[in-house]
């Protein structure tokens, strides 16, 4: 499928929520909605390349209240210890298993077809610590424009880095 008619395809999906992007932002429910219906799809999987660098990621969608991201994950990649600004935000595993580790330590196995959603600054680590490649979609409201990067350090999470301009292919 070429990138045009990839686009295309997204749209439509998109097209098909329900008119709600007058409003100003999505909820988590909605978000978890639009995850789990393009993970569900196969239309993602021309779009994905593997880095062995680091994560490879592409803004699929943007739209003033919302935007979604393909994520693929060598196995042993990570995020480390992350938020999304004033985003809430929702991914769900396309192809794979992924680890989503909160602050507190709790551990949670995403795998095909499992959602999760979050408030705005909520922190936590997503890394694919299986042997086999993962694939997962993620939505944010508003749209991704920063992040920042944090140390766990004795039970803390400790600052490390703010990334301005986070919703570009340019940041990770």
């Amino acid at each position: 499928m070429s990138p045009t008619s990839q686009e295309q395809a997204t749209s439509e999906l998109i097209s098909r929520e329900d008119s709600s992007s007058a409003r100003n932002l999505r909820t988590t429910a909605e978000l978890e909605e639009i995850v789990t219906r393009i993970a569900a799809t196969n239309q993602w999987a021309d779009r994905v390349r593997f880095r062995g660098d680091r994560r490879w990621y592409e803004r699929i969608h943007h739209a003033s209240d919302h935007d979604i991201w393909i994520i693929s994950w060598l196995p042993g990649q990570s995020t480390g210890f992350h938020d999304h600004g004033g985003s809430v935000g929702a991914f769900a595993v396309a192809s794979g298993a992924l680890h989503e580790i909160s602050a507190d330590g709790a551990c949670h196995i995403a795998e095909r077809g499992k959602t999760f959603s979050f408030v705005p600054d909520y922190a936590h680590d997503v890394r694919n610590d299986s042997t086999a490649l993962a694939v997962s979609i993620h939505a944010y409201s508003p749209p991704l424009d920063e992040m920042n990067e944090y140390e766990l350090d004795n039970g803390y999470l400790v600052l490390q880095h703010h990334i301005p301009r986070a919703g570009t292919n340019d940041c990770s």
